[in-house]
């Protein structure tokens, strides 16, 4: 037989074997009498059952971890809110999602251990939770509130989850309403306006050109056109394939992940002539200069997202046009479909990579509004009919009208 290999997972301590079982093995201390270092294994959980994902494994690993610390002989040790999220929050967080993601959500862990991390996870009361909701409105925009705020939920979720805790008394509190404001976009001749602004005869320029154009025409999402390649477009098929995401930190340490940030992300966008022109003009122009296998760079390596918010800036400027975000491509793309080429919201949906169209309609549903005069306008005498001449019927009613009639 041959020798039984062993691949590790995202999950610290959790590993997969050659035959797809899954186990953990993790170093917990040592022992303060004989100084040898104490570890646990297993490929079952404490009811006898095999290991069926990574997950499932980890979360075991996470419960030995926390009754380790609490049968260890360290006095009056208790689970802390600080202890639950260091220890098996955030390790279980950072390996769920992108690491994009978790850098987003990174400040709100940071504060919810600075507000409330010395609190016993089990004594943590709804007045705890209440003041910290307090103190998040009073300091931050709703919005940002918000987002702090159910990320605390959340934590408390997971802790009820893996039966730290009975309740999230969190959600007995009321909760910060999103108050997110309509996201800025450009028009379509605003846009125009930006773009004209690019001389393409200079190298920088004209990948500044292709990446504004570039972004507006797909509505891609930043990390996917900084991730894309020359191997994702064909031009004889006139389509992109977006299959990629990028975990960017600077141009010596980034990631590109075979994922997007959704699985309803990785889809093919049908491109039109033109922006096959300008992507095979770029090309040539880039290869001339450089060698790169992504499309949006100057240098080789993949553009930094500060330096996309630069180019937006500096073109938006010089056309006297409001600035936008990176993101703001996005919205641009999608009020060009649907203001200038009256899309339909599943077309719209799965251009952008919605999960569904319900996501599409939360986010844009305010851009079909003006599709309603068209109604209006094919309403304007549609409706036939000729008033009769004759009172047909004894009028009974009001009395103060009957009198006004007399």
């Amino acid at each position: 037989m041959g020798k039984t290999t062993v691949e590790s997972t995202k999950y610290p301590g959790v590993y997969k074997d050659s035959r797809g079982n899954y186990f953990y093995q993790a170093y917990l201390g040592k022992d303060p009498i004989t100084g040898k270092k104490i570890t646990k294994k297993s490929r079952r959980s404490r009811n006898g059952k095999p290991f069926k994902s990574a997950l499932s494994a980890n979360i075991e690993l996470s419960k030995i971890k926390v009754q380790y610390l609490e049968q260890s002989g360290k006095a009056n040790y208790r689970l802390t809110l600080k202890t639950f999220m260091d220890e098996i929050f955030i390790p279980k967080y950072k390996a769920d999602v992108l690491q994009s993601t978790f850098e987003s959500h990174k400040k709100a862990f940071e504060r919810i251990v600075d507000s409330l991390g010395d609190k016993k996870l089990s004594e943590i009361t709804v007045l705890d939770c209440e003041k910290y909701r307090t103190w998040l409105l009073n300091n931050y925009s709703t919005s940002y509130a918000n987002l702090n705020y159910v990320a605390f939920r959340q934590v408390l979720d997971f802790a009820v989850r893996m039966d730290f805790i009975n309740q999230n008394v969190a959600k007995k509190t009321k909760a910060i309403p999103k108050g997110r404001a309509l996201q800025s976009f450009w028009t379509k001749e605003e846009f125009e306006s930006v773009i004209s602004q690019c001389c393409i005869d200079i190298f920088e320029q004209h990948m500044n050109f292709m990446l504004l154009w570039l972004y507006f025409m797909t509505g891609m999402r930043v990390g996917e056109g900084q991730a894309l390649r020359w191997s994702d477009v064909d031009f004889t098929k006139r389509i992109v394939r977006i299959y990629h995401n990028i975990d960017y930190k600077n141009k010596s340490n980034y990631k590109i992940n075979d994922y997007t940030k959704t699985s309803s992300g990785m889809r093919t966008i049908s491109i039109d002539r033109t922006t096959v022109k300008y992507l095979k003009r770029w090309k040539k122009a880039q290869h001339e200069l450089i060698k790169s296998e992504f499309i949006l760079s100057y240098d080789g390596e993949p553009i930094p997202r500060s330096t996309i918010q630069r180019i937006i800036s500096r073109y938006s400027k010089l056309a006297n046009v409001h600035p936008i975000q990176g993101k703001g491509l996005r919205h641009s793309h999608a009020s060009y479909l649907i203001n200038e080429l009256n899309a339909d919201v599943l077309t719209v949906s799965r251009r952008l990579g919605h999960s569904s169209p319900d996501i599409t309609l939360k986010y844009y549903a305010h851009m079909w509004n003006r599709n309603d005069s068209v109604l209006a306008d094919r309403m304007e005498g549609s409706i036939n009919f000729k008033p009769n001449n004759e009172n047909r019927i004894e009028f009974n009613g009001n009395q103060h009208i009957k009198k006004q009639l007399n």
